[in-house]
């Protein structure tokens, strides 16, 4: 992690969640760090979590991914006070777990996730990679996935993931895409994929005691996991990292 002491990170879904989580540990390994949110206060308030000499590494900044045009403004900001992105991590995701694909008046929700996972995911990218270009042309892109990206899970009544398993194997297609054109632009910039299973968040189906109902990975997992690829030498990209918590059946 010691050649990204200093250099920035974008880190999308930033105010709660495996995002803050990447956020906050990202500032602790030394990253100058943009925290993009709808609610741009709950990401202002990670910094109490924060080693007060780190804190005002952390920048909050309000970003709805489902709007190209903040996206644009967004990322001109990046540019112009903190010079850049080096870093991005595409963590926004949305999930509706009450609605199915068959029901009526369910558009709302199945284009906020097509909209969030897929069209958010592409444009962030789009962005930062036209900053990593005025720059040295070095840069790491992580798209947070979801094994649900590579397998379609039963899930356990009421709940439903209509149309989300098929937006993260888009994002797993989408990985493999944008490195193919990062390659034919002759940059260096890498892309993975991490993709975990069930995390212990407040999207986790829980029972009447309020127990998670699957065997669950902790956000900590998926931020060593965000350390592990950064941290390798520059001559490799790891592309697909697969995590599942101990006795997952899926």
């Amino acid at each position: 992690m010691d050649r990204w002491v200093n250099k920035v990170a974008v880190v999308t879904g930033a105010s709660s969640g495996i995002g803050a989580g990447i956020a906050k540990d990202l500032v602790r390994a030394g990253m100058i760090v943009v925290g993009l949110a709808r609610k741009v206060k709950k990401v202002e308030e990670l910094k109490d979590d924060l080693p007060e000499k780190v804190r005002d590494n952390l920048h909050a900044v309000k970003c709805d991914v489902m709007k190209e045009e903040e996206i644009i403004q967004t990322f001109e900001w990046i540019g112009e006070n903190v010079g850049g992105v080096d870093v991005l991590v595409n963590n926004a995701g949305f999930l509706d777990t009450s609605v199915r694909l068959i029901d009526e008046n369910n558009s709302a929700a199945i284009y906020n996730t097509i909209n969030t996972n897929i069209m958010g995911l592409i444009l962030c990218t789009r962005e930062a990679f036209k900053t990593m270009k005025k720059g040295s042309f070095v840069g790491h892109v992580i798209n947070i996935n979801s094994v649900a990206g590579h397998i379609v899970p039963q899930t356990v009544d009421p709940y439903t993931l209509n149309v989300y398993p098929a937006s993260k194997f888009a994002v797993t297609a989408l990985t493999e895409m944008f490195r193919q054109e990062f390659y034919k632009e002759s940059s260096k910039v890498k892309i993975t994929s991490i993709s975990p299973g069930v995390v212990q968040t407040e999207m986790v189906p829980v029972d009447s005691e309020n127990v998670p109902v699957y065997p669950y990975l902790h956000i900590q997992d998926v931020c060593e996991a965000v350390r592990y690829t950064l941290a390798t030498p520059p001559n490799l990209n790891i592309q697909e990292i697969i995590m599942k918590p101990l006795g997952a059946n899926y």
